[in-house]
């Protein structure tokens, strides 16, 4: 068996169904957050995505999108993703802005001989620090002193990454809905029982994600980004 590993939704059904093709066959599936933000269908993604983490298929996180839409905490977002927050505040049924409010900061798991903590930044700073790829080993090796556990899934930076400290690591399986490496498919990773982990890329119609954003009068920037992948 295996477990799928997706983060960073953004409000990309396009993207998110593309993925869900991919890993719905999975033992389970881990959310490292940020359903919401920056897309233009946060009603669709979360009714999608509730429907499976209340009957156990999917464990997901709080990412900093959700919070800022949930919470209205978007005082340090730019202004892209400040203007993309309010328009989710005012589109957003009700019942998906307190189920956003419900998800958790972190979920830890065990799977096959090693424990996972899942978090959509860091431990450090579970919301908003982005641990990047190209940070020394120092960095890594710092947060992983906060937890207990064998390894540390992450999201948050958009770009997938597997550093390994001595012996534990740190993994980020890129963005399903917005990723920000240079390549515009959608991200996603596979973690095997035996602790091996593969990531993967998958096409979507990144054309009709575009349109959208564009006929909800969000930024264009936000629309053009998805086709660079960035």
């Amino acid at each position: 068996m295996v477990v799928a590993i997706i983060s960073d939704i953004h409000s990309n059904y396009e993207a998110l169904k593309a993925v869900w093709r991919e890993v719905k066959d999975a033992e389970f599936i881990v959310c490292l957050g940020d359903l919401v933000g920056y897309g233009a269908s946060p009603n669709e993604v979360v009714e999608f995505m509730r429907e499976y983490i209340e009957k156990g298929k999917v464990l997901c996180i709080r990412g900093n999108h959700d919070n800022a839409i949930a919470f209205g905490a978007d005082w340090h977002f730019n202004p892209y993703a400040r203007q993309a927050v309010r328009w989710h505040q005012k589109v957003m049924t009700l019942e998906n802005l307190e189920f956003l409010r419900s998800l958790p900061v972190r979920l830890f798991f065990k799977y096959g001989e090693r424990s996972y903590h899942m978090v959509h930044g860091s431990p450090r700073a579970p919301l908003d620090e982005y641990l990047f790829p190209w940070l020394p080993d120092s960095e890594f090796a710092d947060c992983l002193r906060y937890i207990r556990e064998d390894d540390l899934l992450v999201g948050h930076t958009h770009v997938p990454m597997l550093r390994d400290i001595r012996g534990r690591r740190v993994i980020n399986p890129g963005a399903v809905g917005q990723p920000r490496d240079g390549d515009w498919r959608a991200s996603y990773a596979l973690l095997y029982e035996d602790g091996k982990v593969e990531f993967f890329r998958v096409e979507y119609d990144v054309e009709t994600a575009a349109s959208k954003i564009i006929d909800a009068g969000l930024p264009a920037f936000l629309a053009k980004r998805l086709f660079e992948g960035y």
